[in-house]
């Protein structure tokens, strides 16, 4: 089998899986691919949707603001009024 002078020049990982067992993981380890994986999945997406959409950016960008401005008109009125009470000291 494995005399000293053998064991003597493993290395620790090499010793590890002569046993069974191997060195722990960091949390790069884990985190690194999994960031990958989530930015080609990203990139991806937008590629995607950006081939698929049904109309040029800057249609969609203004019927998208047509569609939202409505509610934004109570969301800034909300917004004025606080400013004013806060400088009134209300």
């Amino acid at each position: 089998m494995f005399g000293v002078s053998d064991l003597k020049k493993l290395d620790k990982d090499e010793l590890l899986n002569l046993i069974g067992l191997e060195t722990r993981k960091e949390t790069s380890d884990y985190l690194l691919p999994a960031l990958g994986a989530f930015t080609v999945g990203v990139l991806l997406g937008v590629g995607v949707g950006l081939m698929l959409a049904p109309k040029p950016g800057n249609e969609l960008r203004n019927d998208l603001r047509n569609r939202f401005q409505p509610g934004q008109e109570p969301v800034t009125g909300a917004g004025a009024t606080r400013t004013e009470n806060v400088s009134r000291g209300v």
